[in-house]
């Protein structure tokens, strides 16, 4: 396990590792898929989970450069989650209307 990850979080990395490896592709296929369905059900809670820490550490003070040390991501990537943008560019809403 790598020092900088989490326990629960090598968890998850090794079973997506051990899902690569299925022999089978049709298997693997089907466990894919099931990760991925599950996996879009419970990424706004997750989302939702650390943006809560974002706003509290925000609150509390704290910069966007140490908090996105302190989460690994980058200081955009805490910037957007603070402002509640969780995908691309593209989906960001605008400042104001395009015409």
């Amino acid at each position: 396990m790598a020092d900088d990850t989490t326990e629960e979080a090598q968890k998850v990395i090794d079973a997506l590792q051990q899902l690569e490896a299925i022999d089978d592709p049709v298997e693997r296929a089907v466990a894919i898929s099931e990760v991925l369905a599950h996996h879009e059900a419970h990424a706004p809670k997750l989302r939702e989970l650390r943006r809560e820490a974002v706003l509290s550490m925000r609150a509390d003070g704290v910069s966007y450069r140490k908090i996105a040390a302190r989460l690994k991501v980058s200081l955009g990537t805490v910037q957007n989650i603070e402002r509640g943008h969780a995908g691309a560019w593209g989906t960001k809403p605008r400042s104001k209307p395009s015409e």
